[in-house]
């Protein structure tokens, strides 16, 4: 369990950029009022023609969207113009349903959505206003990211903390995480202070890294004859997770000492669950531990469980504290393997309608299960707790968890952009909102002693230690 800030839980918050945009100087402005007010009559023309245009797509019978319409739709270069369905067709999106630190992922496969095909007034009025900042702004402007920002102040615009725009560059780092796995050498980086190196924060069992011996403190000094004290860390990672190259070589500092080392890229499994067990007077107890609902989560947790399982465990402590969520379908497959099919797992609310989802397990596990919980336990975190609490009367011991009870959809656009909304409530088994409480009130509280931050040895892990002690002593 590692310690965090409270400005980690469930989201990222993107703060947009406060851009203004000075007028010319206004003799300018005077010797344009003319060209603005044909400009205007122009605008208003290509209106016309275009809803014409939409009519006639519209009384068009199964019509198709072809890819090449998103690439370019305006074919005349003398025009800059975007009719209203080339601007909703622009929007086109793929959606990929998920739930994580603020979201939940529903179980669906990438789907392309077609554009409405609408008379949508305030849209005319945003079509217009990007037609006329295109047509008449002095300097470039980038079209991209012009509709970026507006999709961003869409998304703020709402005052939702978990409906947010996500850049390119977070959506890759935030994918990675929630994906469970990815191209690349295996190590976790972080920026020497002293020497602006790049240094080895730890590197993945069974990785390149790992195989090739680096250890954490290890300083990288180049990559490829980059020195790496030139670039940053996001430039470092772009290098290696985007690059067409396999294999690379990298000149590694460790006590002073230089030496070479070659890795190549591989398939990256990021480890979301630990186990151990922890043996106290005469008890076998199986303690996991979950980072993140992670894709791939799920079926570590089964592994995992059945190989305490094989240890001949008599309970089990399940730990999610510090675990801000991630993807539902993960939770959903824990929770499949640990109720039956009468057994309610939770909810999901969409606007009035509510639907219930059930455990598949034939039975119920034949031995007791106590959780973990602190205040940045969100999300998915709070969908295992609640579940387990209500249908096996688990105990839940730490610290009141966040209270988070919203599910977001991500939506994924052409240019690798991301933005999330909030699409449904989640509910418990017998029908309760986590909001309404602020989070879940733990059976036994308990502080977590910042001693344990100085050695994170279990035995300074009094909140562990207490749940142990419950089991022992019940």
């Amino acid at each position: 369990m590692k310690k965090i800030d409270s400005e980690e839980i469930s989201e990222n918050i993107i703060e947009t950029d406060n851009i203004e945009i000075n007028n010319d100087k206004q003799e300018q402005i005077d010797i344009k009022e003319k060209e603005i007010k044909e400009e205007k009559l122009k605008i208003e023309e290509n209106e016309q023609n275009n809803n014409s245009n939409i009519k006639e797509n519209e009384n068009a019978e199964n019509n198709e969207y072809d890819e090449s319409i998103l690439k370019d739709t305006n074919k005349n270069k003398e025009s800059k113009q975007f009719s209203l369905l080339e601007v909703i067709i622009l929007i086109i999106i793929t959606a990929t349903i998920s739930m994580s630190i603020g979201m939940i992922i529903i179980g669906h496969k990438n789907k392309t959505t077609k554009p409405k095909k609408t008379q949508d007034e305030y849209l005319e009025n945003f079509v217009e206003t990007y037609n006329y900042i295109v047509d008449n702004y002095y300097e470039e402007i980038d079209k991209e990211q012009l509709i970026n920002k507006a999709i961003e102040g869409m998304t703020n615009s709402l005052e939702d903390p978990y409906s947010t725009y996500i850049d390119e560059e977070e959506a890759n780092n935030f994918n990675i995480n929630l994906r469970g796995n990815y191209e690349g050498l295996g190590i976790s980086i972080v920026k020497d202070p002293e020497t602006n190196y790049i240094m080895v924060y730890y590197t993945f069992k069974d990785s390149p890294a790992d195989k090739a011996g680096l250890k954490s403190m290890d300083l990288i000094k180049s990559v490829d004859g980059e020195l790496t004290n030139e670039i940053d860390t996001s430039q470092f990672s772009e290098n290696i997770l985007k690059g067409d190259k396999k294999d690379y070589e990298l000149v590694i500092i460790r006590d002073g000492e230089e030496f070479t080392v070659n890795l190549s890229k591989e398939n990256i499994t990021i480890d979301s669950v630990t186990s151990e067990v922890i043996e106290q007077e005469g008890r076998k107890i199986g303690y996991i531990y979950l980072s993140i609902f992670a894709n791939n989560t799920a079926g570590q947790f089964i592994k995992h469980l059945e190989e305490l399982e094989k240890e001949n465990i008599d309970s089990l402590i399940i730990d999610v504290r510090s675990n801000t969520g991630g993807h539902l379908v993960a939770a959903d497959g824990i929770l499949n393997n640990l109720l039956t099919k009468k057994q309610v797992a939770y909810q999901l609310k969409t606007g009035e309608k509510i639907e219930k989802y059930y455990g598949s397990a034939q039975n119920n596990k034949n031995y007791e299960i106590v959780l973990l919980a602190n205040e940045y336990s969100a999300s998915a975190s709070e969908v295992l707790i609640y579940s387990l609490k209500e249908n096996l009367n688990c105990k839940v011991i730490g610290k009141k968890t966040y209270g988070k009870g919203t599910v977001q959809e991500l939506v994924t656009l052409k240019n690798g952009v991301q933005y999330k909304i909030t699409t449904q409530k989640w509910l418990s088994p017998e029908g309760n909102w986590v909001n309404d409480t602020e989070g879940i009130v733990p059976d036994i509280e308990v502080e977590l002693d910042e001693k344990y931050f100085e050695t994170y040895e279990k035995e300074d892990d009094n909140q562990l230690q207490a749940a142990i002690d419950y089991i022992v002593n019940k």
